[in-house]
């Protein structure tokens, strides 16, 4: 079994992603996932992607951000792996290697938000020393 762990950069990588994403976000359109991830790469994000295998099983979208509230951090906005490769340590070794860069960089740390069902990714979190921080309040115009 050969694992590896790329950023996604070129059209072919980040198709090669969608069904990881789809997972996390069944709303996505397979059609639409290619230019939107273009549009969210001009806004500074990245996917972090890992194949077992040459088959990309679990991915991480991520960009590096400044707020007031916590100043320069990398924020992830995706963190998903397919059912079937799942308690492999997929997530963990995605979360290393964003742990490691947002250090290399000289950041102040690493954010996310999760839903609150969602128990095996708050154990996956707290268990690599996440806390939890605050609730994320939303109101959509649909």
């Amino acid at each position: 079994m050969t694992i590896n762990i790329f950023l996604a950069n070129s059209d072919d990588e980040i198709k090669s992603c969608f069904e990881a994403f789809k997972v996390l976000r069944p709303h996505l359109d397979q059609n639409e996932f290619l230019p939107q991830v273009k549009r969210q790469q001009q806004q500074g994000y990245k996917i972090l992607a890992l194949s077992e295998d040459g088959v990309v099983k679990s991915v991480a979208g991520f960009r590096e951000a400044e707020f007031l509230a916590w100043g320069k951090i990398i924020y992830i906005d995706d963190l998903s792996t397919v059912p079937e490769a799942r308690a492999k340590g997929y997530g963990d070794r995605l979360l290393s290697w964003i742990f490691e860069k947002a250090k290399e960089m000289g950041l102040n740390g690493v954010h996310l938000d999760t839903g609150y069902t969602r128990h095996a990714a708050h154990r996956l979190y707290l268990k690599n020393g996440m806390r939890l921080a605050c609730h994320h309040l939303a109101i959509e115009f649909t």
